[in-house]
């Protein structure tokens, strides 16, 4: 397959030379990635240290993207206009690669390894970036074509063979339109800031992307309802100037009429703009772009000594923290340790943050199952007790980031807790474990308590306070039963043994339990009372055991 997408990559080598790059020297680095794939598959957010081969992952993926094309391709069943029906589904796909190369191609686009073995031969810049885009483009075509099935086969029945024809070249045009933006907006960024300051703002783009995604997904409208007929093109004169629009513009001339209108001008834009994005690319962009990235790993962050002085005060906070919550030094270091890297690790921060904006979504979404608009259902809310739902729905925040906080990619810098005096290593843990609550879960608790209040008063601050002991409850009891390891020790998707599965699953029915047996205590004061009392007791026994976690403990989990 990879020797198939070799040649058709290669296919327009008169047009990769006139650009300037050197053709053979492209065919032979486009080999060796590739080949170098065969060897270690590339599997955007899974480890590449798993021994065991993933054997079925390719047809997995190939099924996933089908499926998800096909779901794409329903503006081509409710939209009867051709033109129009194709200009959402290809900004639909556009949108979908542009946010797939920031989101799980970043990594790839700034692999600077080049610099070790490619930058001291005598290879240009062009060839360089020109591999690099064809590399990543080679991957984009993997997903594009099984996503892109659907409609290709709806457009085949539909139209014939003319649209068989056409709608492979649009897609292809669409996909170099794609890997033009990106690595525009990208060039703008690295030269507005720095290569470091750049990661994070990629990393928070991913973070932001996660929620909108999530939230299109449970918020979206219930109906696609479009009356074609009822359009006023003089309107909606603006989406001539769309790429995806100049890209369905093709249809026109295999007698599809549209009522936007579109002709020789738009039909040009959609075959001359993608051959300019990559000429200009390639020709202009491509030396600035590799020196960007051939500094990109060793770029310091120099910082004024006043700005040094600001950020040690407010470094200080953690320090103060941590001798506030912990009494042993182990515990001191646990909470110093689990604070410090939250906030350094982008791995942590891309898979943990976006579950504080998933809790309203679905709140959200859970209010509207009804029928209702969300004005409706907040308005509803308030002779309500939904708010119980709310409060232990942050469990997940908590949860979640417990258990992100115990997997790093540099997991073997772990070998520091086995070679330092420190017995019981739960001290460790239970330091991180406070540090995780005082940083994301209290913040976020208390977001959602200022919300509660708002809407039904004071008088459920009992409840607040009795859900915040059931939540840590459940968390310190997951924690107990199912991660005693230490902070970011373990090596990610590690093999769960079947024991570890049937423990976290039954622990899951702990909030189930907690939150009925709340809710049966409502108007009964003196079980609500007897209800927080027992959870203390609860907490306080499980919150001991997990700080007496022994090394024993911790290799048998890790076994």
């Amino acid at each position: 397959m990879n020797k198939l997408f070799l040649k058709f990559a290669m296919l327009p080598a008169p047009f990769w030379r006139s650009l300037g790059a050197d053709t053979d020297q492209l065919s032979a680095i486009l080999d060796m990635r590739l080949m170098i794939d065969n060897r270690r598959p590339i599997g955007f957010g899974r480890r590449q240290t798993q021994k065991k081969e993933i054997k079925h992952g390719t047809i997995t993926s190939t099924i996933l993207f089908t499926f998800m094309g096909a779901f794409y391709s329903l503006p081509l069943f409710v939209v009867p206009d051709r033109v129009i029906s194709l200009a959402l589904y290809f900004t639909i796909i556009f949108l979908m690669l542009t946010l797939s190369l920031i989101t799980d191609f970043s990594n790839a686009l700034f692999d600077n390894k080049d610099k070790y073995t490619l930058f001291p031969r005598p290879i240009d810049d062009r060839t360089l970036v020109l591999a690099k885009l064809l590399h990543i483009f080679i991957y984009l075509m993997r997903m594009v074509i099984p996503t892109s099935f659907a409609a290709w086969c709806l457009l085949t029945y539909q139209d014939g063979w003319t649209s068989t024809l056409v709608f492979p070249i649009a897609i292809t045009l669409l996909t170099f339109m794609s890997l033009f933006v990106v690595n525009g907006v990208y060039l703008i960024i690295l030269k507005l800031t720095t290569a470091e300051r750049f990661k994070d703002i990629i990393s928070y783009f991913q973070v932001i992307a996660s929620v909108v995604f999530f939230a299109i997904v449970y918020l979206r409208p219930r109906n696609i309802n479009i009356d074609v007929n009822a359009l006023d093109p003089a309107r909606y004169r603006w989406v001539q100037f769309v790429p995806s629009y100049w890209l369905a513009s093709f249809w026109k001339w295999l007698g599809h009429p549209t009522l936007l209108g579109g002709g020789v001008v738009t039909t040009l834009c959609g075959l001359l703009v993608p051959v300019f994005c990559i000429v200009a690319l390639v020709r202009w962009l491509a030396p600035e772009f590799t020196r960007k990235i051939a500094g990109i790993d060793g770029a310091e962050v120099s910082m004024p000594i006043t700005a040094r002085g600001k950020k040690a005060k407010q470094n200080r906070l953690y320090l103060k923290l941590a001798t506030l919550f912990n009494r042993s030094d182990a515990a001191k270091a646990g909470f110093m340790l689990a604070w410090l890297q939250t906030s350094r690790s982008r791995t942590f921060r891309m898979r943990v943050y976006p579950s504080m904006a998933f809790i309203p979504i679905y709140f959200i979404y859970l209010l509207t199952q009804n029928g209702s608009s969300i004005a409706e259902a907040f308005s509803a809310l308030h002779g309500s007790r939904k708010y119980l739902l709310l409060l232990y729905m942050s469990s997940y925040v908590l949860i979640n980031g417990l258990s992100y906080m115990l997997m790093s990619d540099q997991y073997k810098a772990a070998w520091v807790f086995y070679s330092s005096p420190v017995d019981p290593p739960g001290k460790v843990m239970i330091g991180a474990f406070k540090a995780l609550c005082v940083k994301l879960f209290l913040p976020f608790f208390i977001a959602i308590t200022i919300f509660i209040l708002y809407i039904w008063g004071i008088s459920v601050v009992p409840d607040i306070l009795l859900a915040m002991i059931n939540v840590l409850v459940l968390a310190i009891c997951m924690a107990r039963i199912s991660m005693r390891q230490l902070p970011f020790s373990s090596m990610e998707h590690m093999k769960q043994s079947g024991g570890r599965v049937v423990r976290s699953l039954l622990t899951m029915l702990i909030p189930g339990v907690l939150g009925f047996a709340h809710y049966l205590s409502m108007e009964i004061w003196w079980l609500k009372l007897t209800l927080a009392f027992l959870s203390v007791a609860l907490l306080w026994f499980i919150w001991e055991s997990y700080a007496t976690t022994t090394w024993a403990n911790v290799r048998k989990e890790e076994m």
